[in-house]
């Protein structure tokens, strides 16, 4: 019979399923979606709409975006309290923070 990963987990010693959850975290921090970062801050859609004075349909719109202004990304980033760095990435060299976008519209 093939085993649960969740019932294998709850048989490692305290130690080990402390490490797999902090792992598990770093994982899920390094990528996200908008809708999942909220989530994971406790920051409900009519919270956050009240932050950037908009409804709560337009905050479900803005996280469902596949593409939107880096204006209204870092508004989004900074209502949760967080702040917005743009970082381009090149094989063989460390990344580029670009700071053409930062400070206002």
């Amino acid at each position: 019979m093939a085993k649960n990963i969740n019932e294998y987990i709850k048989k490692l010693p305290k130690k080990r399923r402390e490490k797999i959850a902090a792992r598990a975290q770093e994982l899920i921090a390094e990528e996200s979606t908008l809708q999942e970062l909220r989530k994971t801050l406790n920051c409900s859609q009519s919270k956050l709409a009240k932050k950037l004075r908009v409804n709560q349909a337009a905050v479900s719109k803005i996280e469902r975006r596949p593409d939107m202004h880096v204006s209204t990304l870092r508004s989004f980033i900074e209502a949760m309290g967080g702040s917005l760095e743009i970082l381009a990435q090149f094989p063989g060299s460390p990344p580029v923070r670009i700071s053409q976008f930062e400070g206002g519209d």
